[in-house]
C-alpha cells in the first residue's frame, strides 16, 4: 500500500509544470483569501490545505461546498479566490457552485484528478493530482488519490510562502503557543521597557535604591548615569553582601555597592539566547540597551519561563 502511494507522489512531482505555476500566481496576486471547497474527503483535504496555507502566510478558510449553497456563499468576498478539491471533477455540489462563483467573479482553482472534467474545464488553473490507481485493494477507497492531492496542497503553500518571502519569524507570530513559536521569540516581545524598568542615577541615596527595587519587583536595578547609560547594577545578592561586610548599607554610597559591567542584551536577540546568557553566569536579569547604549529594557528569568521559553 505505502509502495502504491509512495509512487503516486513521484510520478506527481514529475508531472509539475507550467499549470502549477499559474496557479501559484494566481493565488498570489489575489488581495484576499483562499476559499477552499470540497465534498467527503476531499473537503477533509480542502480543510487542511486551508489550515497549511493560512498558517504560512495565505489567508485561507475552508467552505463546505453543500453549506455554501445555503447561505455560507455569504462568506465570500470579491477579492477572494476558491480553491476546489473534488478528485472526480464531477462533484455536484461544487459544480453547482460554480455559476455563483463566476456570478461573484471570484477564480476558480480546480485540484482534481481528472484534468478533463467538467470542473477543470470551467476552472482558471488546474492542478492534476491524477493517480494510476488507489492503495485500497477494492480500488474504492480514497487513499493515493486523497495523499497526491495533500502532497499537491503542500506544495501549493510551500511555493507560496517562498513567493511571499515568509520568514520564520512570520511563522513564529501565527503559531504563539507552539514550540517553534517559543523559540523564535524575541527579547522585545518579553522586556520590560518604560517605567517598569528599575533605575537609579549614580548618586542615588541607597533609600532609593532600596525603594525601586520594591517598587519594580525585578530583584536588581540598573544604575546610569547622567546620559542614561548603564554604569552598574545593585542586586539582592550585593545588598545582602554589603550587609554582611558593613552592617549598615544606607551609609555607604550607590557606587561603592553595585556591580560594574551588568550583562547586556540586544532587543532583537531570540529570547532563547537570553537563557543561555543567564544560565551561563547565573544570573536572572539582562539589560537591553538602545543604539547609544543608554538602558531601553530589562528581561528577567520569570518572564522566560512564563512564555514557555524555558
Amino acid at each position: 500500500m505505502l509502495t502504491i502511494e509512495a509512487e503516486a507522489l513521484a510520478t506527481l512531482a514529475a508531472r509539475l509544470d507550467a499549470r502549477f505555476d499559474d496557479a501559484v500566481r494566481l493565488i498570489a496576486g489575489r488581495d484576499g483569501k483562499v476559499v477552499a471547497t470540497g465534498m467527503g474527503k476531499s473537503g477533509h483535504v480542502g480543510r487542511k490545505i486551508a489550515a497549511t496555507l493560512a498558517s504560512t502566510g495565505t489567508p485561507a478558510f475552508f467552505l463546505h461546498a453543500a453549506e455554501a449553497l445555503h447561505g455560507d456563499l455569504g462568506m465570500l468576498e470579491r477579492h477572494d479566490l476558491v480553491l476546489a478539491v473534488s478528485n472526480s471533477g464531477e462533484t455536484a455540489e461544487i459544480l453547482d457552485l460554480v455559476p455563483h462563483l463566476k456570478r461573484l467573479g471570484l477564480p476558480l482553482v480546480a485540484l482534481t484528478g481528472r484534468p478533463a472534467s467538467t470542473l477543470a474545464r470551467t476552472a482558471d488553473a488546474v492542478l492534476d493530482v491524477s493517480v494510476a490507481e488507489e492503495a485500497c485493494p477494492l480500488g474504492l477507497a480514497p487513499t493515493a488519490s486523497t495523499t497526491a492531492a495533500l502532497a499537491m496542497g503542500d506544495a501549493l503553500a510551500v511555493a507560496l510562502l517562498e513567493h511571499r518571502g515568509f520568514r520564520p519569524e512570520d511563522f513564529a507570530a501565527l503559531h504563539p503557543a507552539g514550540t517553534l513559536g517559543r523559540r523564535l521569540l524575541r527579547v522585545s516581545d518579553l522586556m520590560h521597557t518604560g517605567d517598569e524598568v528599575p533605575r537609579v542615577g549614580i548618586g542615588s541615596a541607597m533609600t532609593d535604591v532600596l525603594l525601586e527595587m520594591t517598587v519594580k519587583r525585578l530583584g536588581v536595578t540598573a544604575v546610569i548615569d547622567a546620559e542614561g547609560r548603564v554604569v552598574g547594577i545593585v542586586t539582592d545578592g550585593d545588598l545582602r553582601r554589603a550587609l554582611v561586610s558593613e552592617g549598615d548599607v544606607m551609609t555607604r554610597t550607590v557606587a561603592e555597592v553595585m556591580g560594574r559591567h551588568p550583562k547586556t542584551i540586544e532587543a532583537n536577540a531570540l529570547a532563547a539566547l537570553a537563557v543561555a546568557i543567564m544560565e551561563r553566569h547565573a544570573i536572572t536579569v539582562l539589560f537591553i540597551l538602545d543604539a547609544d547604549e543608554r538602558l531601553a529594557g530589562a528581561i528577567h528569568l520569570h518572564d522566560l519561563l512564563r512564555a514557555g521559553v524555558v
